[in-house]
């Protein structure tokens, strides 16, 4: 017998209350796109816009997983709820997340005041869920402070989580070609905090050097933010506290300087049309065997007229 889904009014209120459940099943309906998705964004858009969203991206090997663990470990220190949505690459057979993120936080399993979270990117090119900005709201309407958004940082991911976060954080590791893949990958362009973990290896000194010449080279218009480069050895919880420090006083120059209000602005603008697109996609769907379009193809074909007031006549019968 298929599971009955509570009503979404009771989600949310069981959300709310800190019922890692409901925010599982809410989540869980943006995922399989529910048709009581519409209801449920309505429902948590009262709600939403005050958890601080921390994307944390970098190349696999560089300690991801373990970072995110000890600034979790960190926050709840202070008393704040944490969430993390892990967002890992989709097994090409089940469609599911491949590296289990939730597996490797185990220590915070019993902690009520943290929700674990891996999502499949499910072959999106960028790394990143088409899903993953209504899964945040989801979590930020739940009433967590602090939510990381950890992906496996290889390709576009890396721009579409600066995208999605209020502050990014980039991590490094030496013995990686990192100081090489910075200036390829363009990270200097999307990170607000640079870490280097793994600081207790040889190189540590260079990948530093390298990625503070490289900064310097970026131009900045005056009283920008300046990245900090921070070297931690998460493992060891080494310097977990100086990149707590430096999220928060990120948090406070962005509230200063209307830098976090425009973020989330533009944050919104990009998942409305993300919307729009995906239901225009939807009814062009439909289109595939339509008379009129077969009609405009025929006069295109023909050179009655061209593709472009064909695509007008078309998106105006919409």
């Amino acid at each position: 017998m298929p599971r009955r889904t509570p009503p979404v009014a009771e989600l949310v209120d069981r959300a709310r209350e800190g019922e890692s459940r409901a925010v599982a099943r809410l989540i869980s309906l943006v995922e399989d796109e529910s048709p009581m998705l519409r209801e449920v964004m309505a429902a948590l858009s009262p709600y939403a816009g005050h958890a601080h969203i921390v994307g944390i991206t970098g190349s696999p090997g560089v300690g991801k997983s373990t970072s995110t663990s000890a600034l979790v470990t960190a926050y709840r220190g202070t008393g704040k709820r944490v969430a993390v949505l892990a967002v890992d690459p989709s097994s090409p057979f089940s469609g599911g997340a491949l590296l289990g993120d939730r597996v490797r936080m185990q220590d915070h399993a019993l902690d009520k005041g943290v929700y674990i979270r891996s999502m499949a990117s499910r072959g999106h090119l960028g790394g990143l869920s088409w899903s993953t900005p209504q899964a945040l709201r989801v979590l930020d309407a739940a009433g967590f402070d602090v939510v990381f958004v950890e992906t496996v940082g290889v390709g576009q991911s890396e721009v579409e989580i600066a995208g999605m976060a209020d502050t990014t954080i980039v991590l490094l590791a030496p013995g990686m070609g990192d100081g090489i893949q910075a200036a390829k990958a363009g990270i200097l362009e999307v990170g607000d905090l640079y870490v280097v973990n793994k600081a207790d290896r040889d190189g540590v000194q260079n990948v530093t050097r390298d990625l503070r010449n490289m900064l310097a080279l970026a131009e900045r218009a005056e009283g920008a933010w300046v990245p900090p480069i921070l070297k931690t050895v998460a493992s060891r919880n080494e310097g977990i506290d100086e990149v707590v420090t430096a999220i928060e006083d990120r948090l406070t120059w962005m509230r200063g300087n209307g830098v976090l209000d425009d973020r989330r602005r533009s944050r919104a603008r990009d998942e409305i049309e993300a919307i729009a697109m995906t239901t225009l996609r939807a009814r062009f769907a439909h289109l595939h065997g339509d008379a009129r379009l077969d009609v405009l193809a025929a006069k295109v074909a023909e050179g009655n007229t061209d593709p472009y007031s064909a695509a007008d006549e078309l998106i105006a019968a919409l």
